[in-house]
C-alpha cells in the first residue's frame, strides 16, 4: 500500500506545471475578451459636402419643330407657256436668279404695240399744243372766237393725258415681259420643280411652282404648357427666380447635340385651343444645313435664374415615412443630425434646396445608411467626380 501511494503522489506532481499554464491561458483569453468589449468603436468614416449659395440657371427641356427662317411659294404672274427651266432642284439661289422662262413672243409684242402708241400719243400732244400755242395771241387781238381757243386748248390736254395713258400701258407691258423671267423673290434652298418644260402655267394658279426656303438662320417653335408658363411667371413675380434669357441648346432626333446655341426670340401671345400650349420661338444659325425644316428636336433652355441657391447631390436627400425630404449633417460636435429640408427641382444629379439648409452646412452624401442621428462620426470630403468645385468642401480634421 505505501509503494501505490508514492507512485500516485509522484505522477500527480508531474501534471501540476501543465495544469497551471493551461489555467493561465484561460485567464489570458478570457481577461482580453472583456478588454475587447469595453473599449469603444472608432466614429464611422462619413463622406460630405460643404454647402454654399450658387446662381443656378433652371433648365426646361421642352418639345420643338424647326421652321423656315423665310419661305417663298414660287407662282407665275402672267400666263403662258414654260420654255426653260434654269435651275438644279435643290441648289441655293439667289434673291433674283431666273428660274423659269415663260414664252415671252406675247409679250415683246404688247410692248412694241405699247411704244408704238406712246409715239403716237406723243405726236398727237404735239400737234395739239402747237394748235393752242398759235390760237392764243390770235384769241387776244380778237381775229379768232374765245370758243376755238378754249377747243384747241381742251385738246392738247387730252392729248397730254393720252401720252400718259399710253407710257403706263407701255410700262404694264414692260413689267409683264420681265415676268415672263420668273424670278426668285428670296435667297435661299430651292426644292423640287412641280412643272416641267412645255407646262401651261396661269397667273391665276393656286399651286405653286416649287417652294424657296432660307435655311441659315433657322427658327426653332418650342412648345411649352400654360400651366407650366404661368408656374414661372408666378414664381418670377414672387421674386423666388429672376427672369432669364440664357441661350438656348438643342438635342437632335438621334439624341446627339447641336454644336451651335441659339437665342430665344418671343413667346406667342395666345394659348392653342387644341394643344393648351404656347409657342416660343428661338433663332438657331444653321451654316452648314444640318437643320431642316420640320425636324422634331428636344430644346434645352433656362427662363430663370435662382439667386443664392443651394445644391445638394442627390444621394444626400432622403425621404422619411411621411414622405418629407431629410439629409443627415455632421454638426460641431462631429454628431450626426438629421433634418427636414425643403427640395424643389433636379439639377442635373443634384437637387436645389428651397428651405432648411445654409451656406456651411456639412452634409452627408456619402455613408448615409451607415450612421443613425447621434452617431458620431469622422467627416472627410466626399468623392463625388468632380461634379463639385475644388472650393465646396475643404478637407475635415480627424477626431
Amino acid at each position: 500500500m505505501m509503494h501505490f501511494a508514492g507512485s500516485f503522489s509522484s505522477t500527480s506532481a508531474a501534471k501540476i506545471p501543465a495544469i497551471l499554464g493551461l489555467l493561465f491561458f484561460l485567464a489570458g483569453c478570457s481577461s482580453e475578451a472583456e478588454e475587447a468589449k469595453t473599449s469603444p468603436k472608432p466614429p464611422t468614416e462619413v463622406g460630405i459636402i460643404v454647402t454654399k449659395t450658387e446662381d443656378v440657371s433652371l433648365i426646361t427641356e421642352l418639345a420643338g419643330r424647326t421652321a423656315a427662317y423665310e419661305a417663298s411659294e414660287v407662282r407665275p404672274q402672267v400666263s403662258g407657256v414654260v420654255q426653260e427651266r434654269l435651275f438644279t432642284e435643290g441648289a441655293t439661289v439667289q434673291k433674283g436668279d431666273v428660274l423659269y422662262q415663260i414664252d415671252s413672243s406675247l409679250f415683246e409684242a404688247a410692248v412694241a404695240e405699247a411704244r408704238a402708241n406712246v409715239a403716237s400719243a406723243k405726236a398727237t400732244d404735239e400737234n395739239a399744243r402747237g394748235q393752242a400755242d398759235r390760237l392764243r395771241p390770235l384769241v387776244q387781238k380778237g381775229v379768232v372766237s374765245e370758243q376755238a381757243f378754249t377747243n384747241a386748248a381742251a385738246a392738247a390736254n387730252t392729248a397730254a393725258a393720252a401720252v400718259a395713258q399710253s407710257e403706263a400701258q407701255l410700262q404694264t407691258a414692260e413689267i409683264n415681259l420681265r415676268f415672263s423671267r420668273v424670278a426668285a423673290p428670296i435667297a435661299g434652298r430651292i426644292g423640287r420643280s412641280v412643272v416641267t418644260t412645255g407646262a401651261l402655267v396661269s397667273a391665276a394658279q393656286t399651286e405653286s411652282l416649287t417652294t424657296i426656303q432660307r435655311l441659315d438662320p433657322i427658327f426653332v417653335d418650342i412648345q411649352q404648357s400654360s400651366t407650366s408658363l404661368l408656374k414661372l411667371r408666378g414664381a418670377l413675380a414672387s421674386s423666388k427666380l429672376e427672369s432669364n434669357t440664357a441661350e438656348v441648346r438643342l438635342k437632335l432626333e438621334d439624341g446627339s447635340d447641336y454644336p451651335l446655341a441659339g437665342t430665344l426670340k418671343f413667346t406667342e401671345v395666345t394659348v392653342s385651343p387644341d394643344t393648351g400650349s404656347v409657342t416660343l420661338r428661338a433663332e438657331f444659325p444653321n451654316p452648314d444645313g444640318l437643320l431642316l425644316p420640320g425636324m422634331y428636336v428636344r430644346a434645352q433652355l433656362s427662363q430663370a435664374q435662382a439667386r443664392d441657391a443651394i445644391l445638394v447631390p442627390q444621394q444626400g436627400v432622403t425621404r422619411n415615412p411621411r414622405g418629407e425630404a431629410t439629409a443627415l449633417l455632421v454638426d460641431a460636435d462631429y454628431k450626426v443630425e438629421q433634418r427636414r429640408i425643403e427640395v424643389g427641382r433636379a439639377v442635373g444629379d443634384r437637387w436645389l434646396v428651397t428651405g432648411g439648409l445654409a451656406a456651411g452646412d456639412r452634409v452627408i452624401v456619402e455613408g448615409v445608411s451607415k450612421v443613425k442621428p447621434g452617431a458620431v462620426v469622422r467627416p472627410v470630403e466626399a468623392d463625388l467626380g468632380g461634379t463639385e468645385t475644388d472650393d465646396a468642401v475643404k478637407p475635415v480634421a480627424s477626431l
